[in-house]
């Protein structure tokens, strides 16, 4: 039995490379346990519901299992597994027909210049409204490039998209959220400025 600092100090392709030759569930287990809660995570960016996100993760696990035979090392393999779920993850949001309400990733960050912590709450939600907005196709691309750093490639590849076909379709996405954001804050202006006009009478009478 390996040693557990041996195991630890394995890379993702080595774990992947000994499960398909020993068919041993102690590598597919370390797998496991590097990536269920980062799988589950991108799982609740589509979902917000946890128990749904961990259907999900599960059922990503059992098709990562049945797929490994698959693998291709000129891929990373975790660039391989986002692949998976992010098309998982799609394809279910597809298949109910609905936009499910989103939460980012906590690296998916928003303004970062500012030390009003309030301020950067209510700009980070108006973001996370912003991003629920968009299909879950939109939402997907936006978080594999600027989330998970996927290359145009790679993002290509997963969708079966031409390179080009993915830079447009970030173009158009990211000009999207630019709009629905200012029409957002503009909204929250006027609401404001209202609202101050209403006060400033009430308290003159």
């Amino acid at each position: 039995m390996a040693s557990t600092t041996y195991m630890r100090n394995l890379s993702d392709e080595e774990l992947v490379k000994l499960f398909i030759e020993t068919n041993k569930d102690v590598y597919f287990e370390y797998l496991y346990d590097r990536y269920a809660d980062k799988v589950y995570r991108k799982c609740l960016s589509f979902v917000k519901d946890p128990a749904k996100a961990e259907d999900f993760t599960h059922d990503i696990f059992l098709k990562l299992v049945l797929s490994l035979n698959s693998y291709k090392e000129h891929a990373k393999f975790s660039t391989w597994l986002y692949s998976i779920t992010y098309n998982f993850c799609v394809d279910k949001v597809r298949t109910a027909k609905k936009v499910q309400e989103v939460e980012l990733d906590d690296n998916f960050d928003s303004i970062d210049d500012s030390d009003d912590s309030d301020l950067k709450e209510i700009e980070a939600q108006r973001l996370r409204d912003t991003l629920r907005e968009v299909s879950p196709d939109e939402r997907a691309i936006l978080l594999m490039k600027y989330q998970d750093d996927f290359s145009i490639k790679e993002i290509a590849d997963t969708f079966g998209l031409t390179e080009s076909a993915v830079k447009m379709r970030l173009k158009r996405t990211k000009e999207k959220l630019r709009k629905k954001y200012i029409e957002s804050v503009l909204f929250w202006v006027l609401l404001i400025s209202k609202f101050t006009i209403l006060l400033k009478w009430w308290l003159k009478h």
